[in-house]
Order: C-alpha cells, then sequence, then structure tokens
C-alpha cells in the first residue's frame, strides 16, 4: 500500500531564517496544528465521557419531552339517577385534560387520527394514544350486569426510535393503571353508598315492620273487645228468653184475673150480697196485688236484660272502631314493609358465580392497554446495528487516513489537476471503505437476520455512507494535516451523543438537539434503521440526499484545501530547494 507524504503537515521543517518568510509562516502553522492536535488530543477521553454526562442534564423528566399525540374518539353518555336525573360522562375528556395539564409521560399534543398518523411516519411525534369510542361506555358497564374492560390503545414506530416503544409501554402501563385505579376507588365508594342504600331501605323495611306490629296488637286487642262485647251481648239475649216467659205468665195470670172479676162483678150486679160473689172479689184483690208486685219484678228483668244488651252492643262497637284502628295500621305497616323490602331488593343486582366473577376482574383492572408498532424491528441485534453500522464505517475511514496520506509532495509539485489528485487519492480510499460497508452489509445480513430483500437499499446505501465519510475525511486531513483526524474523534464523540436513533433526541439536553441534524451520522443512522425497519422510503431518500450534498460538499471543500496546499507548499519549495523530495 503507498503512502502519501503531507505537505501540510509531515514534511520536515524549514529553516526559519530572516530572509526566509515563507518558511518561518510555514514552521508556525506546522507548530499550531501540532498544539491544536495535541489539545484535541488530550480533549477526546473527556469528550466521550463529558459530552454524555452533560446530554442527559434532567434524565428524571426528560420523557415529559418526547412528542405524542392524542385522538380522543370517545363519545359523550349519560347516566340516569333514581329521580331520573341525567348526568354526562366524558371519561375521555377527564383523560386527555389530566395528561395534556401536566407531566404524564411524553409531550401530548390532541389532534385527530388522520393527522396522527402522518405525524409518527414522518417522526414528528414518537407515539400515538387513541381513546376507543366506548371508553365511557365500558367504564360505567362496571356497574351494570355486563361490565367489560376500558381498553386504550398506543402506537409507536420502530422506523424512528426502538427504544420508544419500550418507554410508551412503560408511560401507558403506568397511565391505565392510576386511572384504573382511580375508577375503582369510585366503584368501591358507589358499592359502599349502595350498601348504604340499601341499609336505608331495610330500615324502612323495619319501620313498616315496627308499624305492622303495632296494628296487629291494636287488631287483635279490638278483636278481644269485640268478643268480649258479644258475648255480654249473648247473655243479655240469653236473659231475654226468661223475661219473655216471665210476660207471657204474667200476662196469662192477669188475664185469668181479669175474667174471674168479671164473672164475679156480673154476679154482685145480680145479688149485691152475694157472700160468694164478695170473697171471689176479695180474692182476686188480694191475686192482683201479688200480680201487681210481679209486675215490678218482670220490670227490673227486663230492665236488667236490655241493659245488658245495651252493655254488649257498646263492647262491640267498641271492638269493632279498635279492630278498624287496627286494621288500618295493618295495612300502614304492611305498605311500608313491602316498599322497604322491595327497594332493599332492587339495590341489590341479579348475578350469578360467572358474572361475579368478571365483574371482580374488570373492578380491579378496569383500564386496559394495547401497544402495536409499525415497521417492527425483530431483532434487538439488528436495532444495535443501524448505529453502528454508520459508527463502524466513520471509523473505517478514519483508520484509512491514519494509514494512507492524502498527497506526496511529488504530486503537490507536479504539473497534475487538483481535481486529479483529489479524486484520484479518493479512488484509492473509498475503494477501500467500500471495501468496509460490503463486510458490514453482509454481516446485517449473515448474523442479524435482516431479510436480502433489502440487500440493494441496505448496500447501496452503506457504500454511499462509506464513500461521503471518506470524502470528509480526506478533506480533514488535506486541510489539517493528522490534526484533522483528532477532530474526526472530537466530532465523533459528538455525534455518538447527538445522533438518536435508539432514542429519541428530545431526551437530550437542548445544544445537542440543535447540533443532531447538523450532524452526517444522524443521517446515516435514520436512513439505515428506516430500511432496517422497512419503513416509508422517503426517510431513506431524504438521508441519502443528505449524506450525498454532504460528501460532494467535501469534496469541493478538499479542492480549495489542495490548492492552498500546493500553493502554500510551492512556496516553501521556491524558498527551500533542499525540501523537495518525495
Amino acid at each position: 500500500m503507498s503512502q502519501f507524504n503531507s505537505a501540510a503537515v509531515d514534511g520536515p521543517e524549514s529553516p526559519e531564517t530572516p530572509g526566509n518568510r515563507t518558511g518561518t509562516r510555514w514552521g508556525r502553522d506546522r507548530r499550531w496544528l501540532r498544539i491544536v492536535a495535541i489539545v484535541g488530543v488530550v480533549l477526546v477521553p473527556l469528550a466521550f465521557a463529558g459530552l454524555f454526562v452533560s446530554a442527559l442534564p434532567n434524565a428524571n423528566s426528560a420523557i415529559d419531552h418526547i412528542p405524542a399525540a392524542i385522538v380522543n374518539q370517545d363519545k359523550l353518555v349519560y347516566t340516569t339517577a333514581a329521580d331520573g336525573t341525567k348526568t354526562p360522562v366524558f371519561a375521555g375528556r377527564q383523560l386527555v385534560t389530566e395528561l395534556t395539564g401536566g407531566s404524564k409521560g411524553f409531550d401530548w399534543t390532541i389532534t385527530n387520527e388522520a393527522a396522527a398518523k402522518k405525524a409518527l411516519a414522518d417522526g414528528t411525534v414518537y407515539a400515538i394514544l387513541t381513546v376507543p369510542s366506548n371508553f365511557s361506555s365500558s367504564i360505567l358497564s362496571l356497574t351494570s350486569s355486563s361490565p367489560k374492560q376500558a381498553n386504550l390503545a398506543i402506537k409507536t414506530d420502530d422506523a424512528h426510535s426502538y427504544l420508544t416503544g419500550a418507554v410508551a409501554q412503560t408511560v401507558g402501563d403506568t397511565m391505565a393503571s392510576t386511572f384504573g385505579k382511580a375508577i375503582t376507588a369510585q366503584y368501591i365508594s358507589g358499592l359502599y353508598s349502595s350498601i348504604g342504600d340499601i341499609g336505608g331501605a331495610l330500615g324502612k323495611a323495619a319501620d313498616g315492620a315496627s308499624q305492622l306490629s303495632t296494628g296487629v296488637n291494636q287488631y287483635t286487642a279490638g278483636v278481644d273487645s269485640l268478643a268480649g262485647g258479644l258475648g255480654t251481648l249473648n247473655s243479655g239475649a240469653a236473659a231475654l228468653s226468661g223475661i219473655s216467659k216471665g210476660v207471657s205468665t204474667y200476662t196469662g195470670g192477669v188475664s185469668q184475673l181479669a175474667a174471674a172479676l168479671a164473672a164475679a162483678n156480673a154476679q154482685l150486679q145480680a145479688t149485691p150480697n152475694d157472700p160468694v160473689a164478695i170473697g171471689t172479689v176479695n180474692a182476686i184483690s188480694a191475686q192482683l196485688s201479688a200480680a201487681a208486685a210481679g209486675g215490678t219484678t218482670l220490670s227490673q228483668q227486663t230492665t236488667a236484660g236490655i241493659s245488658g244488651i245495651q252493655g254488649g252492643i257498646a263492647k262491640s262497637a267498641a271492638g269493632a272502631s279498635q279492630l278498624a284502628a287496627g286494621s288500618a295500621g295493618l295495612g300502614t305497616g304492611a305498605s311500608s314493609l313491602a316498599s322497604g323490602l322491595k327497594s332493599g331488593a332492587d339495590q341489590i343486582p341479579a348475578s350469578n358465580s360467572k358474572a361475579s366473577a368478571t365483574a371482580a376482574k374488570v373492578a380491579s383492572d378496569p383500564v386496559g392497554l394495547t401497544v402495536t408498532t409499525d415497521n417492527p424491528i425483530k431483532h434487538i441485534g439488528q436495532v444495535i446495528a443501524t448505529f453502528f453500522v454508520p459508527l463502524g464505517l466513520w471509523i473505517g475511514a478514519l483508520a484509512v487516513f491514519l494509514v494512507l496520506r492524502p498527497v506526496t509532495r511529488r504530486a503537490l509539485s507536479s504539473t497534475a489537476a487538483n481535481g486529479r489528485l483529489v479524486f484520484s487519492a479518493l479512488a484509492k480510499a473509498g475503494a477501500i471503505t467500500v471495501g468496509q460497508a460490503i463486510l458490514l452489509v453482509a454481516l446485517l445480513h449473515l448474523s442479524l437476520g435482516v431479510a436480502w430483500s433489502a440487500l440493494p437499499a441496505t448496500l447501496g446505501f452503506a457504500a454511499l455512507m462509506a464513500l461521503a465519510f471518506t470524502a470528509f475525511h480526506y478533506l480533514l486531513t488535506i486541510g489539517l494535516g493528522r490534526a484533522g483526524l483528532v477532530i474526526s474523534l472530537l466530532l465523533l464523540a459528538i455525534q455518538v451523543t447527538s445522533t438518536g436513533g435508539l432514542y429519541p433526541i428530545q431526551l437530550l439536553a437542548a445544544p445537542f438537539q440543535w447540533v443532531s441534524p447538523l450532524l452526517p451520522l444522524s443521517y446515516g443512522v435514520q436512513g439505515m434503521q428506516a430500511i432496517i425497519a422497512g419503513a416509508d422510503a422517503g426517510t431513506v431518500v431524504v438521508a441519502a440526499i443528505t449524506l450525498l450534498g454532504f460528501g460532494v460538499g467535501s469534496v469541493l471543500l478538499a479542492l480549495v484545501a489542495i490548492r492552498r496546499t500546493r500553493r502554500v507548499g510551492s512556496l516553501v519549495l521556491e524558498a527551500a530547494p533542499g525540501l523537495n523530495r518525495a
């Protein structure tokens, strides 16, 4: 392998005589470049370690800066209370308000489904959270006979950031768990409230039972009173039979005495001094006196019988009144008891063992989460390769110019055109770096399982990266000599920290986010990641065009640098002809 001596750095110093100003300036340039190289070498370890430390100053809260979209498709539903009052329920809006109103993982933006898909595809957002249309109704179903879990969905895309999928899973699980616990707490609160309602209904039933007991007591007392009155009435009625017999006997005796008195009176009319008739009249008078005494007794017996009947009737009426009052209390108590028992029964949902098990399962985990990934990368090795293939090609280009020098003094002093010198050197170095790209692509497909159908894309893109990085390192070495390779290491440290790819650049401190779009390695990682993930070709095309521009720009600047190098070198050779050697 031929070696090129760098006129910019590696030639011997020119004599610094008072008359040799060109040699003096050349020596100063060389010393300045050496100082820069030494300082750069000292800073390389610090650059790698320090940049990583400073890139994540707020690692705990950095996740809140990752952009993500929310698509709320939830529909408003209403609940109806026992009194007919309707209450709107919009759980999706509540969730969105909580996420956008504070630090809830990711920087959430509310949008529609089409805009969210486009933003995820072009990498503007790294995740989409979708709240389904039945979210509120599913949450309300927890108190119904057919409870079902409310599901949220998160979608990510490996073509832009592999680790975002894992982060989204964690954020989503935390979000679903937190929101689910709040729902479970409300459910348990409602359960206790229902138990209180059941207790109130059973209390009402107890009051009804007490009223029913009072009514029964009044009713039975009325029945007893009515029975006593009827007994008294019955006794009075029995006495009426004796009165009736006495009245009959009394009226019969009076009739007989009246007949006898009439006969005696007729005889006295005929014979006024008839002793028999007079004796008969006297006897009948005595009997009438006795009958009058019997009439008093009969009157007393009649009064007593009628009084007994009246007392029985009054007692019966009082008993009937008590019975009626007891009957009313009995009806009120029975109604209260029935109403209370029905209300309590209504508070207890009909269920069975299967429904109870379903309700318990949903209540313990009321909100579920589904995470899907567009353009998934199957193996972690492929993910790592998307970063290390561009990294390897950068280091490979650096290594080439550690071995090869960009130009010889003989070439500098020749009459060859600048373009010929540049392209000749790039052709030799590019052949080596393209070989490196072929080996890395072979590793991708043979060892890491990348589909062979992607071989044209992976090989073409890797070769483009290799040539672009080669042109840039040629520019560094032709312009700065070996100090340019130190600059390459420093740039590598910055790029390794700022490139992203495996993780969103929003996790980094602001300066690293600003510089990331300016770094060639960023586009190398983006393009390779999109190819392996099978994403839209637009990302690959943008990355390829950027790298092509980076390479072409490096070649154009290299032409300027070699022109300056040849001019300075010719002045040195003119001032010190003894240095003109290969």
